[in-house]
């Protein structure tokens, strides 16, 4: 929980507390603050315990950490039984996108490009760089519709 606080921050707090409380109500502080944690760790294992006993013998190994989506994710990952990484290691994301940006830019998906400035359809790729030929062709506007 406090892995990140280092010697100097934990000196700061233990100096603020004394010029907060004071030197000689600090310890009467930090048995209550001990006392409530102590409380609250004693309810969430006790709900733990009860929501156990609730679900059966079949979740007796039930991790509430596996309620977390990234644990979950990556020990489904882990676990290879719908076969995903086979589907992550044949999905070539590069080759996707260089194939999207291919087609919007006109160009052939292979190394060869085409010769062509028609704007029309071509080889399976729309020309979107050309400007309408007209442009009124829009839908009449409908004032009651907005």
């Amino acid at each position: 929980m406090f892995n990140d606080i280092g010697p100097l921050e934990v000196v700061t707090l233990v100096v603020l507390a004394v010029l907060v409380f004071g030197p000689d109500k600090l310890p009467k502080v930090i048995q209550d603050v001990m006392r409530t944690v102590r409380k609250i760790r004693e309810f969430s294992e006790s709900a733990k315990e009860d929501i156990r006993s609730e679900l059966g013998p079949e979740f007796k190994d039930f991790d509430f950490e596996d309620l977390n989506p990234k644990t979950f994710i990556r020990k489904q990952l882990d676990n290879d039984d719908l076969g995903l990484k086979e589907i992550r290691n044949g999905f070539d994301l590069k080759k996707e996108m260089a194939e999207v940006t291919d087609a919007v830019h006109g160009r052939e998906s292979d190394s060869s490009s085409s010769g062509s400035s028609s704007p029309e359809i071509s080889g399976g790729t729309v020309d979107m760089t050309k400007k309408p030929e007209k442009p009124d062709d829009r839908p009449p506007f409908d004032a009651d519709a907005t």
